[in-house]
C-alpha cells in the first residue's frame, strides 16, 4: 500500500475517549460526526489496538481498496490526543484529483466534523 495523505491534529479529547468515537461512530446519536456523501460508504473495523490504534476500511465506492489508519497518541500536556490519519491505497494511486477529494473528506470528517462533537 502507499500512503497518500497524512495529517496530524489535536482532539481535545483524550485517546480512549477519541478511539471509542472511531470505533463506534453512532453511539451518541445527539453527536452525529460520520455523515456520508451520496458515493460513500460505511467503512468497517479492520484492525484496532485500544486505545491507540484504529484502521477502517474505505469511505469511498471509487477505491474500495483505500484504508484510514488512526494513531492516537496522548498529547504531550496529557490529556487531548494529537490524532494522526493516515490514507493508504493499493497501486496505482488515484489520480491527483481523486486524492485531494479523499485528503479533504477525511479532513473534513475528523478535523471538523468529529472535532465539533467535543465543543471545539
Amino acid at each position: 500500500m502507499v500512503e497518500v495523505g497524512r495529517r496530524t491534529r489535536n482532539q481535545p479529547a483524550p485517546p480512549h475517549v477519541v478511539f471509542e468515537e472511531l470505533t463506534d461512530p453512532d453511539r451518541d446519536p445527539a453527536r452525529p460526526w460520520l455523515t456520508l456523501l451520496d458515493d460513500e460508504r460505511r467503512p468497517r473495523l479492520v484492525e484496532v489496538d485500544e486505545p491507540a490504534l484504529v484502521v477502517r476500511s474505505s469511505l469511498w465506492n471509487k477505491r474500495p481498496d483505500a484504508v484510514v489508519r488512526f494513531d492516537l497518541p496522548a498529547e504531550r500536556d496529557g490529556y487531548g490526543t494529537d490524532l494522526c490519519w493516515t490514507l493508504l491505497v493499493d497501486h496505482p494511486a488515484p489520480d491527483a484529483a481523486l486524492i485531494g477529494h479523499m485528503r479533504k473528506r477525511l479532513n473534513r470528517l475528523v478535523n471538523a466534523n468529529l472535532r465539533y462533537t467535543f465543543g471545539q
